[in-house]
């Protein structure tokens, strides 16, 4: 087996796939960013608000006002050099840098999928995708029309782990037994055309249920399989445009479905290449060489080393939830960066108060002074945020002149249709509470059970 995988490892495949992925990954990520700006997301998310939740060990980065704006730009113009393959190396690890930035601004625009376009960047810093089909390979008069097999095998393994894990988070009593929360959700789908007719009706919350952690169980294996390709790429863009008609998930659908296309063969491909070249008048013939791109004895080392951790810790990192006692969903200890795709529906209110622990004297705190509307109903669910918000506050109002101050929250979530409960202990001063990787011992416990992975 060892000498299959080092057999294999020495294979050459064309070039044309990862080349035409480079190419739409640069559009779709320009088009997200100009998106993006065209809505005033930006101000209103990273200009507006007067605090921001960082992070666990990424406090030092926030918004720099007005020159957020500037992050932007320079991941746009990082897009386009990416599209184009020109100065690649650089503009692939600049664009990783800015986005992972603005990602890493404010934890209350984390989207999975912005995790996972971090991801992909970091991934594409290693492969050879201006090697073909690129300026650059045009400029150095050095094309590569072979490049090895596993460059691109590797994008389709982060593929084929996003969907395979967004499958077994679905395997759980919520999802399947209650239909939740596509239950809560579908039915306010009522005024979509052709469908909205059905949307109340619980058959179709079980059969979006089942269908939907079946496709993601599936999809990669159907993508791989040669006979089944078109067929599970159709049920990509089926399942895709769907999901989009039901949920504002912004581009994600898109590049999902962009992405995919580098499980098709190199005919394909190259088909896609011939009329972008006769679009855009190139000389496609020009990067046709037959040559073989190899990585260096100490490059192939050090990239097969780095990338060798890296999927391993994208393997182990999702299950990191079952060093934590407690249910998942309840104390989101493990949650993120697990591809747990729209698993719950969660909705609360967290009412701080500010207590002298001298004199007893007391007040609470209208969140409205310092939070936008939507900062609140992330702040409400989600331990983490409640820490960080009640640090905040007791920094504030220390610099105001309070003595002695103690921060309690009265907090009460609803969990997936389930009645709302008291979520926070309201015994505990969390302005004493630090926080770390360890479980948060003033959660308290859910009082139910959420069976599953």
């Amino acid at each position: 087996m060892n000498y299959s995988f080092k057999k294999y490892l020495k294979n050459n495949t064309e070039a044309a796939p990862l080349a035409v992925f480079r190419i739409f990954f640069g559009i779709m990520m320009l088009i997200s960013i100009i998106r993006f700006w065209s809505y005033g997301w930006i101000d209103k998310l990273y200009i507006q608000p007067k605090f921001f939740f960082s992070y666990y060990g990424f406090d030092f980065i926030k918004p720099i006002g007005v020159y957020t704006y500037f992050i932007f730009i320079l991941c746009g113009l990082a897009a386009i050099f990416v599209t184009l393959g020109f100065k690649y190396r650089i503009a692939i690890i600049t664009f990783f840098l800015s986005f992972t930035f603005i990602e890493l601004m404010d934890k209350t625009t984390y989207l999975n999928h912005y995790y996972f376009i971090s991801l992909l960047s970091f991934l594409m810093i290693f492969l050879p995708a201006n090697a073909y089909y690129a300026i650059d390979a045009k400029q150095k008069g050095v094309s590569f029309q072979q490049i090895p097999k596993w460059t691109i095998d590797s994008v389709k393994l982060l593929l084929g782990i996003v969907y395979f894990y967004a499958g077994l988070a679905k395997l759980n009593s919520d999802w399947l037994i209650k239909a939740m929360p596509l239950k809560i959700w579908l039915p306010s789908k009522y005024d979509i055309p052709f469908l909205g007719d059905i949307m109340h009706q619980e058959w179709v919350h079980y059969t979006f249920s089942y269908t939907g952690a079946i496709y993601d169980l599936t999809i990669p294996f159907l993508l791989l399989y040669k006979r089944t390709r078109i067929f599970a790429f159709v049920l990509v863009v089926i399942f895709h445009v769907l999901t989009r008609v039901l949920f504002p998930i912004g581009m994600f659908p898109y590049i999902m479905i962009i992405s995919t296309l580098i499980f098709f063969n190199a005919d394909f491909h190259h088909k896609i290449l011939d009329f972008i070249s006769a679009t855009f008048r190139i000389n496609k013939k020009a990067f046709d060489t037959k040559q073989t791109f190899i990585f260096t004895p100490k490059q192939s080392k050090i990239v097969k080393s780095i990338l060798s951790l890296f999927f391993i810790i994208q393997l182990l990192l999702p299950f990191r939830y079952m060093l934590y006692p407690g249910e998942l969903f309840w104390t989101e200890e493990g949650y993120r960066f697990s591809w747990r795709v729209m698993l719950m529906e969660k909705a609360g209110y967290a009412n701080f108060k500010i207590v002298d622990s001298k004199t007893g004297k007391r007040f609470y705190v209208n969140n409205d002074d310092f939070l936008t509307s939507f900062q609140q109903k992330q702040m409400a669910t989600q331990p983490d945020f409640i820490l960080q918000y009640a640090h905040y506050l007791k920094k504030h109002f220390e610099n105001q002149g309070h003595q002695n101050v103690q921060i309690f929250v009265e907090s009460y979530v609803a969990l997936n249709g389930r009645l709302s409960t008291q979520y926070i202990d309201p015994e505990v001063d969390l302005g004493k509470q630090k926080e770390s990787f360890k479980h948060k011992n003033w959660i308290i416990p859910f009082k139910d059970e959420i069976k599953g992975l």
